[in-house]
């Protein structure tokens, strides 16, 4: 076929691959305003699902266009024995797969982001979880439809898998201990995303996330430790963000042994007062516990207990209450005695 032969003919498909774009574009843009006035509702779950189906209607109308625009220009197409048709219906089926996750990632965002979140029970480690499971399993599916268009016997296949699976298994032993323990993680959630856990002295830390294998932990100097799921599962967790985020800050101390202790017991509780109401890491409405708890070798020693709002917020209330406290005791005369020990030296009557 001569060149000039050929331009009339790809006149037509060149129009209908153009138009397809503009149409897919055209989509685009109505979705965008669409949007813009689903953000008027009361819910965001229509705003979370329009977002996240923009991507795939483009690729869907444009595939479409393509499919036309080829068969326009030649019905019979074929690449090396495989048909025109053929290969747009596994590309659909990829887009349908790519489709129906990106609406199962829009749903699991905008449950985890507005209904949990408003009903205070926050903990997106179960939904993280779940929604790549199924996920996973759309993409199987999409899979499995490919494999039976092309002609495969999926039924020999999976059997053939099982015996090969069970080989697997045996094989991936501590990789299927490691996955079935973030499964438990995630259905028992002794710890949740954004808790901050303790393990031992040297693991502890915020939980950034709950993987197939492991789970990524923050510590406070903003590095990451990455324990195995089985090792995690095993452990003795200590979780400072259960039952409640609050934790009690307990700061000791002890005063001379020729103190009023009634106006020590006082003064402290009013610095601490002072410093929960001031201090943005305090809680303003905690009423501080104050407790004798010993005589020292120098001092009546005591301890009285605050309320911060998190784990990290103990330091900075800790710090700005002994402060509090120092200044306290010295505008009041009482004093916070050095170390000491008094030495009584006893005379022996002479004979």
């Amino acid at each position: 076929m001569a060149f000039s032969d050929i331009i009339p003919s790809l006149i037509a498909p060149i129009i209908i691959f153009a138009v397809s774009i503009g149409v897919a574009y055209a989509a685009s843009i109505v979705l965008k305003f669409i949007s813009s006035a689903a953000k008027k509702t009361k819910t965001n779950l229509d705003d979370a699902l329009i977002n996240v189906v923009r991507k795939p209607i483009f690729f869907a109308v444009i595939s479409i266009g393509a499919y036309i625009a080829l068969k326009a220009y030649n019905p019979d197409f074929a690449f090396r024995g495989i048909t025109l048709t053929f290969m747009f219906t596994i590309l659909w089926i990829i887009i349908a797969a790519y489709f129906t996750a990106s609406l199962l990632k829009g749903f699991f965002s905008w449950y985890v982001e507005d209904v949990h979140k408003t009903k205070g029970k926050t903990d997106d480690t179960i939904f993280r979880f779940v929604r790549r499971i199924l996920i996973l399993v759309i993409y199987l599916i999409a899979l499995m439809i490919i494999l039976d268009k092309a002609g495969i016997q999926i039924s020999p296949l999976l059997a053939g898998l099982g015996i090969a699976g069970l080989a697997v298994a045996l094989a991936l032993e501590d990789t299927l201990k490691n996955f079935f323990s973030a499964i438990y993680i995630a259905a028992d959630k002794p710890v949740k995303i954004g808790d901050y856990i303790e393990i031992d002295e040297n693991t502890k830390g915020y939980v950034q996330d709950v993987g197939w294998r492991s789970t990524t932990i923050k510590t406070m100097g903003n590095n990451f430790i990455v324990i195995p799921n089985n090792t995690l599962a095993q452990s003795v967790i200590k979780n400072y963000n259960d039952p409640q985020r609050q934790m009690s800050v307990l700061v000791d101390c002890g005063v001379a042994y020729n103190s009023d202790l009634e106006k020590v017991e006082k003064t402290a509780i009013a610095a601490a007062k002072k410093v929960l109401k001031k201090a943005e890491q305090g809680v303003s409405d905690y009423e501080p516990l104050f407790r004798y708890k010993e005589f020292g070798d120098s001092s009546i020693n005591f301890y009285i207990v605050l309320r911060a709002r998190q784990y990290e917020d103990q330091y900075a209330l800790r710090h700005e209450f002994i402060k509090e406290l120092f200044k306290a005791f010295k505008k009041n005369k009482i004093e916070i005695p050095f170390p000491q020990q008094d030495i009584y030296i006893k005379q022996m009557k002479k004979r």
